[in-house]
């Protein structure tokens, strides 16, 4: 099979808005229980942006206290719908076709809540949407892959209401809970498969949507690309990186350390920032560049001074590294700023 499109993004390592976890306090408080972390109130900020690892924390607390049945997470994502999404959302509903939803969904898949990565293949034969859960932690994976893939199916439906799934397929050996797969797919579910994957009738992707509107699609993607852009500038594991060390007031507490802050292996923090086009020399220098202009610019500070609170052993390693930064001293700095 044909690959549709490629997803926009390979890892759920991505910064998200916060509509996923709202809705998931939501179903929590219908359940009965309140789930800890960032207070909901501070959620409702529209420019509100949380790491991906924020929303898997949430993910945790719920499993802990409602539950992590696959009917749980199978009722969980057919919470999702389109208006969830925003102007993400809004775009889908107004492209001309599904394959146009689905090209667009993932060219701009990090503007969704997604854990597992879908993968579109199209043929004569059928069309196939394949989850990737193989990055998700293990503790979550199940739940994820359930709750994503339900989702990814209800929000077909909002597109086109008489979409309906010919197969269902799980890499799960079996489960007790086959009449929640039943509501949410409507077919019954195959157990035991290669792969987590759903089939369509190949025709479907043809059809037109009810609610399109080329000149609103067009619009919506522009407003996408902006605010991909924004989330892409300074998040994901540079940003955590970052903002560990401003912690830290710019001390070289050591990739190790940083890493198992990160509930990370060394390695796989390295190849994350290699990814992001960065390192954590290259951070902690931003980093200590940023906090020792802001220490200068006061006034109040020697230049040893700084550079104790950087953790320098000793001035002169600053102030050469200061030169390196910005091409002149620490001291002539300062006399440019108060003059």
């Amino acid at each position: 099979m044909a690959e549709l499109a490629a997803p926009a993004i390979r890892d759920w390592d991505f910064p998200r808005g916060t509509a996923s976890v709202l809705l998931m306090h939501r179903f929590a408080e219908e359940h009965g229980v309140s789930l800890p972390g960032v207070p909901v109130e501070e959620l409702r900020a529209p420019d509100r942006q949380l790491d991906a690892r924020q929303e898997l924390a949430v993910v945790r607390a719920l499993l802990s206290t409602v539950g992590s049945g696959d009917d749980v997470a199978l009722s969980l994502g057919c919470r999702y719908r389109v208006t969830t999404f925003g102007i993400f959302g809004f775009a889908c509903i107004s492209s001309p076709t599904m394959r146009d939803a689905m090209v667009f969904a993932l060219r701009y898949l990090d503007l969704s809540f997604t854990f597992c990565i879908p993968h579109v293949e199209l043929d004569s034969a059928g069309l196939r949407l394949v989850l990737d859960d193989s990055r998700v932690p293990d503790d979550v994976a199940r739940f994820l892959a359930l709750r994503d893939l339900s989702a990814i199916c209800t929000v077909m439906r909002d597109l086109l209401p008489e979409i309906s799934l010919a197969r269902t397929e799980f890499r799960f050996p079996s489960s007790s809970f086959v009449d929640a797969y039943r509501t949410a797919f409507g077919v019954d579910p195959v157990f035991g498969a290669a792969e987590h994957r759903v089939t369509l009738d190949p025709a479907l992707v043809n059809l037109p949507l009810p609610q399109a509107n080329e000149q609103t699609v067009a619009l919506c993607a522009a407003q996408c690309d902006a605010l991909v852009a924004r989330r892409r500038t300074r998040s994901g594991v540079p940003q955590l990186v970052r903002e560990r060390l401003v912690r830290l007031g710019g001390a070289d507490a050591g990739m190790d350390e940083i890493a198992r802050q990160l509930t990370l292996s060394t390695r796989t923090l390295r190849r994350r920032l290699t990814e992001a086009g960065t390192g954590y020399r290259q951070l902690l220098d931003e980093v200590r560049q940023t906090l020792a202009e802001e220490m200068l610019d006061t006034g109040a500070l020697s230049v040893d001074d700084v550079a104790l609170r950087l953790g320098y052993a000793e001035a002169s390693s600053f102030i050469y590294a200061f030169k390196r930064w910005t091409g002149t001293t620490p001291a002539a700095y300062a006399r440019r700023k108060h003059r």
